[in-house]
């Protein structure tokens, strides 16, 4: 079993020293999956929330969380992001809202909780814009897509199904 980088040799939870790692580019995506009732979908998809645009706030946020990762995460390291983006894909089929999170950066150490914290929280603020119409959203699916970069090197999730 491999051992966890975030506790020490008697279990207790400590930051990962970074310092001798070398610095390399690298990547991550992350999504996760709003599902809305069908109102709640349509006022999204015709920008008729009262609020406002749920997907552009949504975009702003999420890259606002992504850069405060290191704030929110105990542990987590505050790296520089050279490049954070956030993409939606609206499915009519079941009324969902995809969520797909891009991040970058020339670092010591991975950016993948910066994608997931990315993501996370675009999720959270289309709940927060709709919630006067549905009570029942669900986000879901919160997983890293891909990674690449550092000492554990690339992964797809694809491949690793």
């Amino acid at each position: 079993m491999a051992e966890l980088s975030h506790t020490d040799s008697k279990g207790k939870a400590h930051m990962v020293d970074v310092s001798n790692k070398e610095t390399n580019l690298r990547t991550a995506s992350a999504r996760c999956v709003v599902f809305l009732n069908k109102n709640a979908y349509q006022a999204v998809k015709n920008n008729q929330i009262a609020k406002g645009n749920v997907l552009s706030v949504a975009k702003i946020g999420g890259i606002q969380a992504g850069k405060k990762t290191s704030e929110l995460i105990p542990l987590c390291h505050n790296i520089f992001i050279s490049h954070l983006d956030i993409q939606f894909t609206l499915n009519d089929n079941d009324k969902s809202i995809v969520i797909v999170s891009s991040a970058k950066t020339d670092s010591q150490t991975g950016i993948e909780m910066e994608a997931l914290t990315a993501a996370s929280v675009a999720g959270l603020i289309i709940y927060d814009m709709c919630k006067a119409l549905d009570k029942s959203i669900r986000i879901t699916e919160i997983e890293l897509i891909s990674k690449t970069g550092g000492k554990s090197g690339n992964y797809t999730k694809d491949e690793n199904v």
